[in-house]
């Protein structure tokens, strides 16, 4: 078969061609009323090309997509704006710490008032008594809780950090939780937040809110030494 053939069946169409026919033969699309139709257009007095309904309708309904992706965009920006006017008064509440165990109550008292959570929650691995209202972790707990040495976050369903809330415990069905490095040399922590919602942390999320509190929490919490 002469190679010609596969050349034209391959040419492609250039907008500006259609065009430019259109231009020159007018007649060609106001008088095949097929086409026309199969366009959803009609021919209106005066052989004005008019847009028929279901044209109509396509740009409608373009609109209403348009009009719907904008209003999730905004909702979206506004919940972003509210997230972050809530974290930075988290952080003035957190720097204004006296002491250890003003620091866990401010945390506690940012998740449940700000964000609307069942509990924050600062643990430490220790051998003696973590600093009053911090929960008691045992060498390598942090490690368990994250699933792994080199996990430095967590977020979603985590059944093993439910011991973390205590007596709220049954409350809390999602966490977020971000590993803690405090004093010199370094004692490893947590710093976790629990919600009563399944869906409220979820895997796929993102953990830098929370991991910019922890840093916080570490900074605030290094005004003084651990007894």
């Amino acid at each position: 078969m002469d190679g010609s053939h596969g050349g034209i069946a391959e040419a492609r169409l250039e907008p500006a061609s259609v065009r430019r026919f259109l231009s020159d033969n007018p007649e060609f699309l106001t008088g095949d009323d097929g086409l026309l139709g199969e366009l959803g257009l009609r021919v209106a007095a005066g052989n004005v090309v008019d847009f028929g309904p279901a044209v109509m309708a396509r740009v409608h309904a373009a609109h209403q997509r348009e009009a719907t992706q904008r209003r999730e965009v905004e909702a979206t920006a506004r919940a972003n704006f509210a997230a972050q006017a809530q974290t930075h008064g988290a952080v003035v509440d957190l720097l204004d710490a006296r002491n250890h165990s003003d620091l866990a109550r401010r945390v506690d008292q940012l998740a449940q008032q700000r964000f609307g959570l069942a509990a924050g929650i600062i643990a430490l691995e220790t051998e003696i008594h973590p600093p009053a209202g911090w929960k008691m972790l045992v060498e390598g707990q942090v490690d368990m809780i994250l699933g792994g040495p080199q996990r430095l976050a967590r977020m979603g369903i985590a059944p093993t950090a439910l011991g973390l809330f205590g007596d709220r415990a049954e409350t809390v069905r999602s966490v977020a939780m971000v590993r803690l490095a405090i004093w010199e040399p370094s004692r490893q922590g947590l710093l976790a937040f629990g919600t009563a919602d399944a869906a409220g942390f979820t895997e796929d999320m993102g953990a830098e809110l929370v991991a910019f509190l922890a840093r916080v929490v570490e900074r605030t919490a290094e005004r003084w030494p651990i007894l």
